[in-house]
């Protein structure tokens, strides 16, 4: 399986930027998906997450800033990012919980990561 993340760049404070991560191989169900980020010399950590049915969970410093969602179909999850901040530069990485098959319990995977520079 493949997790492909796209959509990171340069952009202003206060800009906007959207990623997606789009799931690939012989998939039978996808349970959490998430984003992470990475900024220099800090841990890793989460961003946002949300279900398979679709309910969302924050950091505190993106609330009301983010926004993630997923196309099950399309097995892509975004991130949504308004009002962004020098703070919020960082490599952003997709997480996923995939299952092989209905007999097999949901493996974890990470996406290559994306960086995102906010700066004037």
């Amino acid at each position: 399986v493949q997790l492909q993340a796209s959509g990171g760049g340069l952009v202003q404070p206060g800009g906007s930027l959207r990623l997606s991560c789009a799931a690939s191989g012989s998939i039978f169900s996808i349970n959490n998906m998430g984003w992470y980020r990475q900024a220099p010399g800090k841990q890793r950590e989460l961003v946002a997450s949300i279900t398979s049915s679709g309910s969302s969970n924050y950091a505190d410093s993106v609330k009301g800033r983010f926004t993630i969602s997923r196309d099950n179909a399309k097995k892509t999850v975004y991130l949504q990012m308004n009002s962004l901040k020098p703070e919020d530069t960082a490599v952003y990485y997709c997480n996923a919980d995939i299952r092989w098959s209905a007999f097999r319990l949901a493996d974890n995977y990470w996406g290559q990561g994306t960086l995102v520079t906010v700066s004037s």
